[in-house]
């Protein structure tokens, strides 16, 4: 009985750490199984791609604004649910020239998904893109960061990189309340082939807007230029 006992809680312990383990990887900005995966580019050059997740949606009028007073190109993963929702907003972001990648359709973390829903996430989204009249590269970034061995094998699959950043000053909610606390933590991170995360396209997110300008004002006083995604990694 001691025996059986003990194998129970031995066989409970190595499933919970499998279980940490494939959590702590499926999050890691430094491992995938399969693929490329992507944080920043490998470069001297002071370039930067400035990233928004999610939409569009009602707040892309305002971020189009911004960029073109600025002068800046952008890319945004949408999600294909949110483009189908808001196809106008998708195509302003299309005619103003900004990068559009793929966010998945449904937004769902795609982590222990079947193939095929990995497949039709993907392919629903990047047919609404060009649908959309975007025609560059479609560039893809997991929702929530989130991929373990399904999402990557898809991708390398179709020659495609998994895009994640090394910079997200909203994961710190002290940081993300504060607009200048936004600005001020990524100029203090920022580094040539920086990959900046942004969430501009809800009004829950106010102070990431708002952030916007001085993140390129800041950027800008030290010598870098904004590029997309595509052209930083090539």
């Amino acid at each position: 009985m001691k025996k059986i006992v003990l194998y129970i809680i031995v066989s409970i312990f190595i499933l919970l750490a499998l279980a940490y383990g494939g959590l702590k990887l499926s999050s890691s900005r430094d491992f995938q199984f399969y693929g490329g995966l992507v944080t920043r580019a490998e470069t001297t050059e002071k370039v930067v791609a400035l990233t928004f997740d999610d939409g569009p949606t009602d707040n892309t009028d305002e971020i189009l604004s911004i960029l073109k007073e600025e002068d800046v190109k952008a890319t945004f993963f949408v999600t294909g649910r949110e483009v189908k929702e808001n196809f106008e907003n998708a195509q302003k972001l299309v005619a103003a020239g900004h990068e559009l990648g793929n966010h998945s359709y449904s937004h769902k973390r795609m982590v222990l998904k079947t193939p095929s829903f990995i497949k039709e996430e993907i392919e629903q989204t990047d047919e609404l893109i060009r649908k959309a009249g975007y025609e560059g590269t479609i560039q893809f970034r997991p929702p929530f960061g989130k991929k373990l061995i399904g999402l990557p094998r898809y991708l390398d699959k179709n020659n495609r990189k998994t895009i994640l950043w090394d910079i997200e000053p909203e994961t710190y909610p002290e940081i993300a309340a504060d607009s200048e606390k936004i600005v001020k933590h990524v100029n203090d991170k920022v580094r040539p082939g920086s990959i900046i995360l942004l969430h501009v396209m809800y009004d829950t997110r106010a102070e990431s807007m708002k952030s916007v300008k001085g993140i390129i004002h800041a950027l800008k006083a030290k010598g870098y230029t904004f590029k997309s995604v595509s052209e930083i990694v090539k």
